[in-house]
């Protein structure tokens, strides 16, 4: 699977060549356009590890010297981890926002969730205006 994004900027991508099935360990981060429109950030409020979120619950909170923005869960589903480097160093999350910036792991429990998401272009179509 391709990397796929959310109207509220998160981007999810499952581990592996998995498929989108129930129990099936996606990982969700920021994107590069979230975290241009926020600046340095500084600081990330990450959810806990075995809590459950429906899709498009709070699930944590990102910090900049510019602005609070919360992160949405972009499906639903249980928290298996969380980016302890990134809490460290929050700046991942715009030196390397779809890489090493990623803030949690996530079990799904909807996996048609999935497809209602935007690809790369959908995003960057709906980001451009």
């Amino acid at each position: 699977m391709s990397i796929k994004y959310t109207e509220d900027h998160e981007w999810i991508k499952l581990e592996g060549d998995t498929a989108a099935t129930e129990g099936a360990i996606a990982v969700v981060g920021i994107t590069h356009h979230a975290q241009d429109a926020l600046g340095d950030v500084v600081f990330v409020d990450l959810p806990e590890v075995g809590k459950t979120f429906a899709q498009k619950d709070i699930a944590g909170v990102v910090e900049s010297v510019k602005a609070a923005a919360d992160v949405y869960m972009p499906i639903s589903g249980t928290i298996t981890e969380v980016n302890e480097a990134l809490r460290n160093d929050p700046s991942l999350a715009n030196t390397d926002p779809l890489g090493q910036g990623w803030f949690f792991k996530v079990k799904l429990s909807a996996p048609a969730e999935v497809d209602a998401l935007l690809d790369e272009t959908g995003y960057h179509q709906f980001t451009a205006g």
